[in-house]
């Protein structure tokens, strides 16, 4: 499975099957059936901005469907699932009701690995109707629906949490058959899930990344989370965009690296020029311009890039990274 950019998807690679569409756009809307398969539009570009659409393809016959208010699509080793929740006072009962009826659904067709998933977030650091920043709202309604399926689903996968443009929160999610994904820390920071209480009542449920081992079709599969200038559960250098950039680069590179992996019983190991489908979230435009620059003196001139301007789950976290080595 594949993950590829492009407008609409019309760049997938002959021959391979559309598992999934996320248009990163103008607007946001439902998640639906879109020839054939799901896709699912989430406000995350200014007006003046390009639009970027990300597809999933497969080389396996895919078998899509609408259920609870959910879409979907499998190709019987992978599983896709996009869910909309609605604006609201307050999120975490209806982001819990969200995710456990994904996680039902998913369990129900045997694709009980979660390997990577993503909240693209509506005002993500501001107040909800009762004074509690949005994303710990969120962070707590998905904790539960974890702990609620945690019998079902071993660990966590890799995640991002992001802001977005619209509001409510869109969530889209990637699951196998069992026995693929081993799920990979970082030594220089502290697992989200374990985030002291002053960070909110629950902590992020995610892992730093998910390994991925071959299906027979392709290589295997480093999927990297959302990463920022944290060191340990700290936020270092607020206020400045290109130490924050150098840190955040800096724990991608240990986290993919092979003594890294050894720790965690693979055999793969990469370099930062090795990361691809890299999405960089920037939170002030006025920091668009040195990012970017800074991102072509280090990622490969091969490697699709896509840079957005949007909040990031913390108000003094300036800038964000993930990406896929293969």
């Amino acid at each position: 499975m594949v993950e590829t950019p492009g407008e609409d998807g019309r760049d997938v690679l002959a021959g391979r099957n559309v598992l999934a569409r996320i248009a990163y756009g103008h607007h946001g809307g439902r998640p639906t059936l879109y020839r054939g398969s799901p896709r699912l539009d989430v406000h995350m570009v200014a007006q003046d901005a390009t639009p970027f659409t990300e597809v999933w393809v497969t080389d396996r016959p895919v078998r899509c469907g609408l259920q609870d208010n959910l879409v979907y699509a499998e190709d019987g080793q992978h599983f896709f699932c996009a869910v909309r929740v609605a604006p609201s006072g307050v999120y975490r009962d209806a982001v819990h009701t969200a995710y456990g009826t994904a996680f039902r659904l998913a369990a129900q067709r045997g694709y009980t690995e979660l390997f990577r998933m993503w909240n693209l977030v509506g005002d993500i650091t501001g107040d909800n109707a009762e004074g509690t920043e949005i994303y710990q709202d969120f962070c707590t309604g998905r904790a539960r629906a974890f702990d609620d399926w945690s019998d079902h689903f071993d660990g966590l996968p890799a995640a991002t949490g992001i802001g977005s443009l619209g509001a409510g929160v869109d969530l889209y999610f990637l699951a196998c058959r069992p026995g693929r994904a081993t799920h990979v820390e970082n030594p220089r920071q502290t697992p989200a899930y374990r985030y002291p209480d002053r960070y909110g009542a629950a902590p992020p449920s995610f892992a730093r990344a998910t390994h991925l081992t071959s299906d027979g079709y392709g290589p295997s599969t480093l999927y990297v989370s959302g990463t920022a200038s944290i060191l340990g559960d700290d936020t270092v250098h607020p206020g400045d965009v290109e130490r924050q950039l150098d840190v955040a680069l800096a724990n991608i590179e240990t986290l993919v690296s092979r003594e890294n992996l050894r720790e965690h019983g693979l055999d793969d190991g990469y370099a930062l020029a090795a990361l691809d489908c890299v999405k960089v979230y920037v939170r002030d435009a006025e920091h668009l311009p040195a990012v970017r620059a800074a991102c072509a003196g280090v990622f490969s001139d091969d490697a699709d890039v896509a840079f957005f301007n949007v909040g990031i789950c913390r108000p003094d976290l300036l800038v964000e990274i993930e990406g896929i080595c293969r």
